[in-house]
């Protein structure tokens, strides 16, 4: 005999009536804090999310005030010009600066720091987490952990004295071989550059890129590797396939951080570069400045107005620094779906 197909057919389950009200409420109920701790530890966390957008909110009325009274009486256009001269030595002390040698030197030491320190770090990052051996893995990162807690003038002067003094030979070769680009040719001279000033900030900012990225790549799933390797991948191409996807609005959260140091970074690149307001076509000569320097460098000679001046720069770097985090984030956003985070 035939059985009606409406019998075999799944059916939901019967509503229950054992089930208090109290059991059934909304999820946000749930959430809310109901025990003196809950409401202290809620109470203590937005007030400190609070506070922190206030410290934010002053910097930025701080140095927009400051900044406003610098360019009021400035002569000269603020992002183009060339000289910095606040106290008006060559214009009849009418003040006239700018800031686009700064921009210029931050930028670019800044850049060539990332392109010569994220490789490293990530291969570094990857030996430690999936090819060294744990006795030997756990040294690497200890020392890596050790460079991040030397001193920036600890690198301004071993910069100056050892880093420096022997990068003649490197320049003089990416001279011979790719000076026609007009981007490394070398005149001679102190290698006091912003290719040196880029090398040992890509120094500096390397624990920490490395620091991340290796905790990132040791989050990833050992069920996604050993699912590549079940079908026959070699080791590359498990990170290839498995790692690097995963880690990669990681990676890409590292490179900013490391990118933040880079920006910022004060008596190491004093220490080392040799500024003028100057910009170049070649970064192995002389010439240029970072926003970080200048201030540094400058402030304690300088006059109230000149230090308003040095604030105006400061809020350029301020306003730069966000962006960068801004399109950091955005990058991240658009490449979550990537990441296998949400597996």
């Amino acid at each position: 005999m035939d059985i009606p197909s409406s019998t075999t057919s799944p059916t939901s389950p019967p509503p229950r009536h054992d089930v208090k009200p109290s059991q059934v409420t909304p999820k946000r109920a749930a959430r809310g804090a109901t025990r003196p701790g809950d409401r202290i530890f809620l109470g203590l966390s937005r007030g400190s999310g609070i506070a922190l957008l206030v410290i934010m909110a002053a910097i930025a009325a701080f140095l927009t005030y400051r900044a406003a009274l610098a360019l009021s009486d400035n002569t000269g256009n603020f992002l183009t010009t060339f000289e910095w001269d606040p106290a008006g030595t060559a214009t009849n002390g009418k003040p006239y600066f700018g800031i686009a040698v700064l921009v210029f030197g931050t930028v670019v030491s800044s850049i060539i720091a990332l392109v010569i320190a994220v490789p490293i770090a990530i291969g570094i990052a990857l030996f430690i987490s999936h090819y060294a051996p744990r006795r030997l893995a756990t040294p690497i990162a200890f020392v890596i952990d050790l460079l991040a807690a030397v001193p920036s003038i600890v690198y301004g002067l071993w910069g100056a004295l050892v880093v420096a003094p022997n990068l003649t030979g490197l320049y003089s070769w990416l001279d011979d071989y790719f000076g026609w680009t007009g981007i490394f040719s070398y005149q001679g001279g102190a290698p006091r550059s912003l290719m040196t000033v880029g090398i040992l900030l890509a120094i500096m900012i390397l624990p920490i890129i490395t620091n991340v990225s290796r905790e990132v790549f040791l989050q990833v799933p050992k069920m996604h590797e050993e699912a590549a390797l079940a079908l026959g991948a070699t080791r590359w191409e498990t990170i290839r396939m498995s790692v690097l996807p995963f880690a990669r609005s990681g990676v890409i959260s590292a490179s900013m951080l490391g990118l933040g140091r880079a920006l910022g970074e004060t008596i190491a690149v004093a220490t080392v570069l040799s500024p003028s307001f100057v910009i170049n076509a070649s970064v192995l000569d002389f010439g240029g400045g970072t926003f970080a320097q200048n201030i540094a460098s400058k402030f304690n000679e300088a006059t109230e107005y000149g230090r308003d001046a040095l604030i105006a720069s400061g809020l350029v770097l301020f306003v730069i620094t966000l962006l960068v985090n801004g399109a950091a984030r955005l990058i991240i956003a658009r490449r979550k779906e990537y990441s296998g985070a949400n597996a």
